[in-house]
């Protein structure tokens, strides 16, 4: 069936699209997560919607399983092709479809990177927001509902699509919506597509709000005792309404992994990374006003970044926190990933401090603190299995605590392979929809099989 199924592909596309090299099959088999690898059959490399439709018709005929492959940053494996088939790879689709400053719109293909894109707008004044640390693909992003550390104020991937093109198992191609900045016609078929792993169709055109970018930023640093003080304090922020544009929070374990991976001399005590845009005097007044309410509740070494190369060392600083982690020789990292409302973060916070203590392993808490999301950075050694299920327990209790208190086991990471087993808890009897749409959209389970849910 292989053999026929390429050659099959090898009639109908160019020589190099379709690929089966020890190295491509190999780049395709893992992603960032700690998640064990598969190769696949093949890898794919469409150039087009009718190249992802006519591939969909012929996998779809001999029953070989796809699963969408972008850059590789995922961490929860989706991009890892369980039942190995066919990886399709978006990254020739990297074009810009459509372009309207005056709208503050465009749409592009799917394998368009969030730094290629923005290269585009920037110079019309305007940018793309949602950043995730990872240069990731569009498509990656929607697929996972991306967000990162401006969610605080523009939210997640889903919340800036106005239209998706999707080409779905059965080869059938459809826009979810329009160019409209709104809409009270039909069901929301974009937001299902976002954050469904493509795990029912294909993202091929993706069609995307564009923002003013902001006259003035300045971001500031400040430092507490502990972690629970640094989670209440940047509640205290929220509710006075400052419209901060990101607030971090980085325990002094990751800031002293950051300095070691990037020589950096940022203070290894418990902090808060905050950034704060938009009209000069406004952003200036806000400055002072978050430095005295944090002063009050016993933050040190405020120090303000007002020079955009510090402001950005500061934040790609932040952004490699992760990699300071993943790339310590030696050892393997489980990352956990939860959201709850702000009220219960610096409950969670303290707690997960404490099961990191107790287990014995070394393990850093960073995160989105203005949305109530931050991840846990557990090094492990991956020849010990009495390590590995240390870390795996930790996140396990972090997942079902979060959702205990009305949060979700992933805010931003997916589902994949390693959230499957919290979904029935978290969703309880939505869980048997989500399936029922699942068979719906792919009868045959053959778009990434053996993801969110078996």
């Amino acid at each position: 069936m292989l053999k026929s199924f390429a050659e099959l592909c090898l009639a109908t596309f160019k020589k190099d699209q379709l690929s089966s090299s020890e190295s491509e099959l190999y780049r395709h088999s893992h992603d960032e997560s700690h998640h064990a690898g598969v190769e696949p059959d093949y890898v794919f490399f469409p150039e087009s919607t009718e190249d992802v439709r006519k591939m969909t018709e012929i996998a779809t005929q001999f029953e070989i399983s796809m699963t969408a492959f972008g850059v590789g940053s995922g961490l929860e494996g989706q991009a890892i092709p369980l039942q190995k088939g066919v990886s399709i790879n978006f990254e020739r689709m990297n074009k810009v479809i459509e372009f309207s400053p005056e709208d503050m719109l465009i749409t592009v293909q799917p394998g368009i990177t969030r730094l290629e894109l923005n290269s585009v707008v920037n110079k019309h004044g305007l940018y793309f927001p949602i950043d995730p640390g990872a240069d990731a693909t569009i498509g990656g992003m929607v697929a996972t509902n991306a967000s990162g550390t401006t969610a605080v104020r523009y939210g997640s991937m889903r919340d800036q699509l106005l239209d998706l093109e999707v080409v779905l198992a059965n080869g059938t191609v459809l826009h979810t919506g329009t160019k409209a900045k709104k809409s009270s016609s039909g069901l929301h078929l974009t937001g299902l597509f976002a954050g469904s792993e493509g795990t029912l169709g294909f993202i091929t055109e993706v069609s995307l709000k564009l923002h003013g970018i902001p006259e003035h930023s300045i971001a500031a640093t400040c430092t507490f005792a502990d972690p629970k003080l640094c989670a209440e304090a940047a509640n205290i922020i929220l509710m006075s309404g400052i419209p901060v544009l990101r607030i971090e929070f980085v325990d002094a374990l990751s800031i002293k992994q950051v300095n070691q991976y990037g020589n950096y001399t940022i203070p290894e005590e418990h902090s808060l990374f905050i950034e704060f845009a938009g009209m000069q005097k406004a952003v200036e007044e806000e400055v002072l006003l978050a430095e005295s309410l944090l002063e009050e509740m016993g933050s040190k070494r405020w120090k303000v970044a007002t020079e955009s190369t510090e402001r950005a060392q500061l934040w790609k600083a932040r952004h490699e926190m992760s990699y300071a982690f993943r790339h310590n020789k030696g050892t393997q990292v489980t990352d956990g990933d939860v959201c709850v409302p702000i009220s219960k973060l610096p409950i969670l916070v303290e707690y997960a401090r404490e099961l990191i203590n107790e287990s014995g392993l070394q393990g850093g808490i960073l995160g989105h603190i203005g949305d109530g999301n931050f991840h846990t950075l557990i090094m492990f050694d991956p020849t010990s299995t009495d390590e590995f299920q240390k870390a795996e327990t930790i996140n396990s209790k972090l997942a079902e605590k979060a959702i205990e208190f009305g949060g979700t086991c992933t805010g931003e990471h997916g589902v994949g392979i390693g959230k499957k087993k919290y979904q029935l808890k978290e969703h309880g009897e939505a869980l048997a929809i989500m399936k029922s749409v699942k068979q719906l959209f792919d009868p045959k389970n053959l778009m990434n099989p053996q993801k969110i849910f078996d």
